[in-house]
């Protein structure tokens, strides 16, 4: 392995998506990378994105450049129905692997790409970028030290801006089957937010509906249907006995941003954003033996990047990249890989069943 590890990044649009809002901004920014090659389905593309963010290779056909020797790491950040299999190729071609969440359409397709990068020996990592904000870092830790002791209940509220209308080009995401939506994406990140600094499921009791059921596809003036779901509430119990009350929706005016709070014998925790925990600034409070909460400053060993790094999106994801590069390398590292992927299905599956069974499920048996 070279000193700094050689990474493609497949849909490396140089105007729109995902990669473009924070794997491109933050690669050249990790000491551990070389932003080595950029994939789209036009090489047009792909050569502007090479030259805006300094890549020596473009590829329009991802198969090339998953087979090219220089490429050590590969990151998988298109739509989630082609994540199965762009990541499987990857891993049989014995590539380090960054797939965005969720990491597949299904809990079938995440358990075999798991099973497959441990059989292979190769690294993963997948896009739960919560787990690197500072501020929820730092809330793991608090809970952990005994900050609010004995963790009796746990709130979680995230409100954001939803959808009644939508170009054709985005109207995909109205088909639960394809993976993508309140359910897998904004409910999934707030989700594993709370579970990494509270601990994991137990028990679920969740109702997920479709408050919005159809969308207007402004560019065909079409009304299309929508079959995802849009607002969530769940209702649970942790492993360690406490309760969780979980409330996600998109709803089509004024979203405010999210909520976290976690209640124990001895304090409280209060994680507050503008947007969400896996892309938004984070402002923590807290409060011991009484009701007054006070901001809790962050300490600086939970970044991990340089003032270099980009604020916003690509910040999260360029702390992800530092882990998992050293996690390449053999060092020391923290980070989501495609197991952590597994258990986030395991219990989105479960929510599902609970909501279409209407009763609790245990999430080990979901």
């Amino acid at each position: 392995m070279p000193d700094r590890i050689r990474l493609g990044v497949i849909g490396a649009s140089p105007t729109v998506g995902w990669a473009h809002r924070a794997h491109l901004p933050a690669v050249p920014s990790i000491p551990g990378f070389e932003l080595t090659a950029t994939c789209t389905t036009r090489m047009e593309t792909a050569e502007e994105s090479a030259r805006q963010y300094g890549a020596r290779m473009a590829f329009d056909d991802y198969h090339k450049m998953i087979a090219h020797p220089d490429i050590d790491a590969v990151a998988v950040v298109l739509r989630v129905p082609a994540h199965f299999d762009i990541t499987r190729e990857a891993i049989n071609a014995g590539k380090h692997v960054f797939t965005e969440w969720p990491l597949g359409r299904t809990t079938e397709e995440a358990r075999e790409l798991a099973a497959l990068a441990r059989s292979k020996g190769v690294r993963t990592i997948v896009g739960l970028q919560s787990r690197t904000a500072p501020a929820v870092m730092h809330m793991k830790e608090l809970i952990e030290a005994g900050y609010v002791g004995e963790v009796l209940s746990c709130s979680l509220r995230q409100i954001t801006s939803g959808v009644l209308t939508r170009d054709s080009g985005r109207t995909w995401q109205r088909e639960v089957e394809l993976g993508a939506n309140t359910l897998t994406i904004s409910a999934g990140h707030a989700i594993d937010a709370l579970r990494f600094v509270a601990g994991d499921f137990a028990r679920v009791s969740a109702k997920l509906t479709t408050q919005v059921p159809q969308w207007h596809e402004i560019d065909t003036d079409v009304m299309v249907d929508v079959t995802s779901p849009d607002t969530i509430l769940v209702n649970g119990t942790l492993e360690n006995g406490a309760i969780a009350s979980v409330f996600v929706a998109n709803i089509p005016w004024g979203g405010n941003g999210l909520t976290m709070e976690i209640f124990g014998r001895n304090g409280t925790l209060k994680a507050t954003s503008g947007g969400s925990t896996n892309v938004g600034n984070v402002r923590l409070e807290g409060a011991q033996g009484s009701n007054d909460l006070a901001e809790i400053d962050i300490p600086v060993h939970h970044t991990y990047v340089g003032e270099e790094t980009p604020k916003g999106p690509p910040f999260n994801v360029g702390q992800m990249y530092d882990q998992f590069g050293k996690g390449i390398q053999g060092d020391d590292s923290s980070h989501p890989d495609f197991d952590t992927a597994v258990e986030l299905h395991v219990l989105i599956d479960a929510m599902r069943q609970s909501s279409e069974e209407r009763r609790e499920i245990d999430v080990s048996g979901g």
